[in-house]
């Protein structure tokens, strides 16, 4: 059995109610069931969390999933206090040692303290931005993807605790001025064909 952790940063939040990361977390529950050979645990930021449990879990997990909006170009702060407090208590707690580098060459190997190699991760964030906001060269992201530009620095966090290889992101555009039922079926569609593609052997 692989084990699934997922993480549901949707918020309700100004004129966002986080349904569709609620969504495709109940997606999530359609796909990574016991007959498809997972175990699956999932964290609801909504719901509260005690710290140590989400340390266990990152621990118990072979594979984290983050679902989150894109808030002024960045996650949300509830997702990042969260990562700021399960992070900082993971310290030579099965997730980081160090920050890798030796006294003996401060200068190298920053970031390579992690302790979770062999486990990966995959996140999906929501947008309001079209995709060509990030693909067309002189639009507002200047070409730059969403894992490359917006979303570098979360991919970083995820290396510097040993998670070396994610799984390919997916990533929901225009889902607040181009959404209906339909539209929402093909979402799902496309989402669980993903997952079939980068979970099922």
């Amino acid at each position: 059995m692989k084990k699934i952790f997922i993480i549901n940063a949707g918020q309700n939040f100004a004129h966002s109610g986080g349904k569709l990361n609620n969504t495709i977390t109940s997606w999530d529950k359609e796909f990574f069931i016991e007959n498809n050979g997972f175990e699956l645990q999932v964290t609801n930021l909504t719901d509260g969390y005690d710290t140590e449990t989400e340390v266990d879990k990152f621990l118990w997990a072979d594979v984290v999933i983050y679902h989150f909006a894109a808030w002024w170009m960045n996650m949300p702060y509830t997702l990042k206090e969260y990562l700021d407090n399960v992070l900082t208590a993971g310290h030579r707690k099965g997730m980081y040692y160090s920050d890798g580098r030796k006294a003996e060459n401060p200068e190298r190997n920053y970031g390579k303290g992690g302790l979770m190699q062999g486990k990966t991760y995959m996140v999906t964030t929501t947008w309001n931005a079209p995709e060509t906001a990030f693909t067309i060269p002189n639009e507002f992201f200047m070409g730059r993807s969403v894992d490359d530009g917006v979303l570098f620095g979360f991919h970083r966090m995820n290396s510097f605790i040993g998670m070396n290889a994610p799984i390919t992101s997916f990533h929901f555009h225009d889902v607040e001025k181009n959404i209906s039922e339909a539209r929402v079926e093909e979402l799902r569609k496309s989402y669980l064909s993903h997952l079939s593609v980068n979970f099922i052997e």
